[in-house]
């Protein structure tokens, strides 16, 4: 007998984990169904009659009042009596936590139940065989012309972010988002993450630092593995214990040698015929609060792409560590630059972020890379001043902005006060900012081309050996520092719209 899928009657909870393994159970029997259905259908055998439709579940919460336990918390409540929803996908292996912590603050702050139940949004095939399934290479041409005949496909005019611009329109009596992004919206990102970064979205940690520059990368994967490594040293055993495993491009796992029981084991992963566009790699820990660093190479293109996929993941801060052209006679080769302000010229994000739009600096994020800059360099008060700068930083969308026009080129930095210039950081902070995550730059001045001191072959090669291992090294106790602070203080009100939705 062919299955069909269960009948879920909409079902109330209190209590967060009871609700959030009714997610897990409406989403595992849809997905299961439509994997069964399909491998029945690649396996030739009888046609199905009717179309074959798997829904993801839903979460609602009808309220009429309101007892805020924590003004000071940003998320977690509604602003006005409704009724409020959205769709949920991967409830078990991706937002289990995150699920219950968004529950926990809804039921607190109403002293209401939320619903539980199944939704009228399809889950496309594609999506319900996860990122490791390829349609093209494993079906016949036979096969592909008929699936959309028998399958949903992910839909275009249901998958955006409107929610999250605040352009979103409400029909009359409609119920209220719950959440930044519908489950389609946040399945096409999970699937886009494995193409770019060729590992899965369940290792990216909630600390993510992105950079425009291989050293970066190359220093990043020698601190990993050294800390994997096993060490007869009781204190270093500690300190590297609380990361559990290290994954790298293409799903390979390395698994820390320091801890007894490691849930994780070492496994080879896929072997990479080439590099993905954006490589990724994530130094895990087992509540996702580890760090996550991803390569977007140059320009404001890759770094708005990887940004809006990242973002479904509800990370609690990212950061931009590069390099950055020098605009003022006063900085060196190898100062630091801490932004605090952006000139957007990136030209990617005006349409969802007009560039008069202030991107406001985070108290918590910048002073946490201050005071990382003073404990790695030595430097402290005012004497820091003699290696970092605190200003704006201009992002711009051509490489080669040194070639225009000098007068109409420097009167805009003027003006601007800028003290930096590269080709990502502004379009990072203003997807954090668009996205609600807290967001920060760093950047090390590499060259100084205003006053003569170009990136050439030579130079950037002794400079990059000097400085790249002291810049990651604040990178990464930055978000140490982070991490202590917690996400409750992280996530800032001041990222926080006036028809709030209620998911962090």
């Amino acid at each position: 007998m062919k299955r069909t899928p269960k009948p879920f009657k909409p079902r109330k909870f209190k209590d967060p984990h009871e609700a959030q393994q009714a997610l897990v159970e409406i989403y595992e029997d849809n997905i299961g169904y439509l994997r069964d259905s399909f491998e029945d259908f690649t396996l030739g055998g009888e046609k199905p009659t009717k179309r074959i439709s798997g829904y993801y579940p839903y979460i609602k919460l009808q309220t009429d009042k309101m007892r805020l336990s924590d003004s000071r918390l940003s998320y977690g409540f509604v602003s006005r009596p409704g009724t409020y929803s959205t769709t949920i996908t991967r409830p078990a292996d991706i937002y289990d936590m995150y699920l219950k912590e968004q529950i926990a603050q809804l039921t607190l702050n109403h002293d209401d139940k939320v619903e539980i139940g199944l939704s009228n949004t399809p889950i496309p095939i594609h999506f319900a065989l996860g990122e490791d399934y390829h349609l093209e290479a494993d079906l016949t041409p036979p096969q592909l012309a008929a699936l959309s005949s028998h399958f949903d496909q992910p839909d275009l005019d249901a998958i955006d972010d409107t929610i999250a611009n605040g352009t979103y329109l409400y029909a009359q009596g409609e119920e209220t988002p719950l959440s930044l992004f519908t489950a389609p919206r946040v399945d096409l990102s999970l699937m886009r993450l494995k193409h770019y970064t060729a590992t899965n979205a369940i290792h990216f940690q909630n600390y993510v630092i992105f950079t425009n520059y291989q050293f970066y990368i190359d220093e990043f994967i020698k601190i990993c593995h050294g800390i994997m490594a096993p060490t007869d040293k009781e204190a270093l055993r500690r300190e590297r214990s609380e990361y559990s495993a290290f994954v790298e491009p293409g799903n390979k796992v390395t698994a820390n040698r320091n801890i007894t029981d490691n849930p994780f084991v070492d496994e080879p992963g896929i072997s990479l015929s080439r590099m993905p566009q954006m490589p990724a790699y994530h130094l895990k820990r087992p509540d996702g609060s580890g760090i996550t660093m991803v390569n977007i190479g140059v320009g404001p293109s890759n770094a708005k792409t990887i940004t809006d996929h990242i973002a479904v993941l509800r990370p609690h801060a990212w950061l931009m560590l590069g390099h950055c052209a020098g605009l003022r006679n006063s900085q060196q080769l190898g100062d630091y630059v801490l932004s605090h302000g952006y000139l957007r010229e990136d030209n990617v994000l005006y349409k969802d972020l007009h560039p008069s739009i202030p991107i406001p600096p985070l108290a918590e994020i910048q002073q946490a890379l201050q005071q990382a800059v003073a404990q790695v360099t030595g430097y402290e008060g005012y004497e820091l001043k003699k290696i970092m700068r605190t200003g704006t930083v201009a992002t711009v969308d051509d490489r080669n902005w040194e070639l225009r026009h000098t007068l109409r080129q420097n009167m805009r930095l003027s003006q601007s006060r800028a003290v930096a210039l590269d080709m990502e950081s502004g379009t990072i902070a203003a997807n954090g900012f668009r996205f609600r995550v807290p967001y920060g730059t760093l950047l090390c001045v590499s060259d100084k081309p205003l006053h003569g001191q170009l990136k050439l072959p030579g130079m950037a090669e002794s400079f990059y050996r000097q400085r790249v291992e002291q810049h990651l090294q604040i990178g990464l106790l930055t978000m140490s520092l982070l991490r202590d602070i917690g996400p409750a203080r992280l996530h800032s009100r001041k990222l926080r719209s006036f028809n709030e939705v209620a998911f962090q």
